[in-house]
């Protein structure tokens, strides 16, 4: 049984950084895809980031500039480093792991972004 665990979130002051890690337990068949979700209150979940295991990345445009999206393949982990966080910023943040038989999720990891 595959399971990912998120860890990096925290209390940050609005300006500051947060890097968050995802380890998966377990080896993923063909995994191709790795992501970082964020849900805030009463919003749905949203697509922040994701990296093929090509290297190929994509970001949603509110935190181009400002995250970025790593992987280390051989260890099954995916990385997302924050850097000027901002009030709006603060929610669930969960990883996701696509492999071509299945996907999984984090339990999802909480950041906080106020002064």
């Amino acid at each position: 049984q595959v399971q990912l665990v998120e860890s990096g979130g925290g209390l940050v002051q609005p300006g500051g950084s947060l890097r968050l890690s995802c380890a998966a337990s377990g080896s993923i068949f063909s995994l191709y895809y790795m992501g970082w979700y964020r849900q805030a209150p009463g919003k749905q979940r949203e697509l922040l980031a994701s990296i093929t295991t090509g290297g190929t990345t994509n970001y949603e445009d509110s935190v181009k500039g400002r995250f970025t999206i790593s992987r280390d393949n051989a260890r099954n982990m995916v990385f997302l480093q924050m850097t000027s966080l901002k009030p709006e910023d603060a929610a669930v943040y969960y990883c996701n792991f696509r492999g071509v038989l299945a996907q999984y999720w984090g339990q999802g990891t909480q950041v906080t972004v106020s002064s």
